[in-house]
Order: C-alpha cells, then sequence, then structure tokens
C-alpha cells in the first residue's frame, strides 16, 4: 500500500484539495498500460501492473492547531464540487509524529509548513529531512508538492490571496506528476 499524506497550515484549504485531487487521479487511474485516465484530468500515466483505490492511502493534515475540528474552507470546497469532486465530511487534524512514521510520502505546500515540522517531528528527523545532504541509508519522506512538478516553489496560498483557482491549477499539477512518478 501507498500511504501519502498532504499537509498545509490549517488543513482547511491546500492540503484537503490535494487529498480529494489525488483520491479522484487515483479512482481515475487505467488497470494496466498506457493511456489518458480521463478528459477531465488530461494525464496519461505508465503502469507495469494494476493499481486502484485499494492501493492507496490518502489523507491531509496540518501542521498547526488552529483550525482543528473545522471543515474544508467553503471557498476551497466549492473549487472542488465545481470539478465534481465531493469533500463532504473532511474536518482539519494536526499532524502527528506517528503520522511520519505511517505515511510513505509526506507532502507539503509550502516552505513555511516545512519549518512548522520542527514543531512536531524528533530533532534528528527533523534534520534528516531537510538537510541540503541527502542521506543514502534512509530515503526522505518529507516533500514539497510542486517539487513533484520540477518546479522549486510553493503552492499557492489561496487563504491570503483569495485565488483558488491558482491553487487548483498547482495542486493539480503537483498531483499528476507525483501520481506519474509513483506509478513508473
Amino acid at each position: 500500500m501507498i500511504k501519502i499524506l498532504f499537509v498545509c497550515h490549517g488543513n482547511i484549504c491546500r492540503s484537503p484539495m490535494a487529498e480529494f485531487v489525488m483520491k479522484k487521479l487515483i479512482r481515475d487511474l487505467p488497470a494496466v498500460g498506457k493511456r489518458e485516465i480521463s478528459s477531465s484530468t488530461k494525464l496519461e500515466v505508465e503502469t507495469d501492473t494494476a493499481l486502484s483505490t485499494a492501493d492507496f492511502e490518502i489523507a491531509s493534515a496540518a501542521t498547526s492547531t488552529e483550525e482543528i475540528g473545522n471543515p474544508v474552507y467553503p471557498p476551497a470546497r466549492h473549487m472542488l464540487a465545481k470539478h465534481g469532486i465531493d469533500c463532504s465530511g473532511k474536518t482539519a487534524r494536526q499532524m502527528t509524529t506517528a503520522d511520519y512514521e505511517h505515511y510513505d510520502y509526506i507532502v507539503l505546500m509550502d516552505q513555511n509548513n516545512l519549518r512548522n515540522l520542527r514543531w512536531i517531528l524528533p530533532r534528528d528527523i527533523y534534520e534528516r529531512e531537510t538537510s541540503a545532504v541527502a542521506s543514502n541509508d534512509t530515503p526522505r519522506k518529507v516533500s514539497l508538492l510542486m517539487d513533484w512538478a520540477g518546479k522549486s516553489r510553493d503552492v499557492a496560498d489561496p487563504w491570503y490571496t483569495g485565488d483558488f483557482e491558482a491553487t487548483w491549477r498547482d495542486v493539480n499539477e503537483g498531483c499528476k506528476a507525483m501520481l506519474k512518478a509513483i506509478c513508473k
């Protein structure tokens, strides 16, 4: 099973958008082979084995406690619904050290989220994950979503800009690139 945790500051905008976009992309995966998975996603993936929703565990969390228990922010919920994605029932929660142990991939929305992990992870793990020098002994679990798309920047934060369309584009681009890499 491939386990992915998307993380942002409050877990009410960007990380739940990524969670539910990735779940949709996975539901649309082809059984085997290379083909476009749906006209709405415009994503081609190469798979040697059949992957399905049963092969993935996807969730999202926050680095802060500010929004714990709150639902997905209405404009983010509306953006997902506009694209046929339902996120009802999702409420914000904070990431834990146990999440780090459980998930294969911890995918952050921005550099601030990366810095905030220092309050969640044990010091040795945080230092290993954020070190400029890669370790061959232990692969890193932590990444930034846009790095998967080959872009060294943060996912647009709609909390400050109100531009949920830009966030939608970033989340889709990052999730598609990540899924393509995982499926190889």
